[in-house]
């Protein structure tokens, strides 16, 4: 009989981030939504659909676009919209998403859900209101992602707050190490 290895007990069995059928099994967070796309090569390149309003997990219009960019290793969290739900796609770069219920009546409550995201690996990113969100590029080149939120922003009074996610505040408010 062969013993134990060193450390064995240290060890944590691996989780696989889809199920049988190819979806995402650790979105457990209630209204968090992935929908995977897939680059379509054509004889001149790829083409990528970012967003659809056929698309089920498209609720709401589209009526505002912007880009933000990230530079390699950076961290842009947390962030929290109390009304505003965020449409999130990663067009370059390499992203490891990380959302946070700190709802009071939600029954997810407590949960975190990480998701990484490229352009290898395409996909829309649903985020609703009053739920901690950020994200950090992993990657060795700056990250391009679109935000496509259901309400225009607001330059008088903008749905954002922020916890800066290097606060004593958000490591305590917050179980994730970026």
């Amino acid at each position: 009989m062969v013993g134990q290895p060193i450390g064995r007990d240290q060890l944590v069995a691996k989780q696989s981030a889809v199920d049988a059928s190819g979806e995402l099994s650790r979105l457990s967070i209630e209204g968090v939504m992935f929908r995977p796309t897939r680059p379509v090569v054509h004889e001149d390149g790829h083409l990528v659909e970012v967003v659809r309003a056929d698309w089920p997990i498209v609720a709401a219009p589209v009526v505002q676009v912007h880009i933000t960019t990230t530079l390699p290793r950076h961290v842009r969290a947390w962030g929290l919209h109390q009304r505003s739900t965020d449409r999130l796609f990663v067009v370059s770069g390499l992203i490891r998403f990380a959302v946070f219920d700190g709802r009071p009546d939600s029954p997810t409550r407590g949960q975190l859900n990480e998701l990484l995201v490229s352009e290898r690996s395409p996909g829309l990113l649903i985020i609703p209101p009053n739920l901690y969100h950020g994200w950090k590029n992993i990657g060795d080149t700056e990250a391009t992602i679109i935000n496509m939120p259901d309400r225009m922003y607001d330059y008088e009074a903008p749905d954002a707050l922020d916890l800066p996610w290097d606060s004593t505040r958000a490591t305590d408010l917050i179980p994730h190490r970026w």
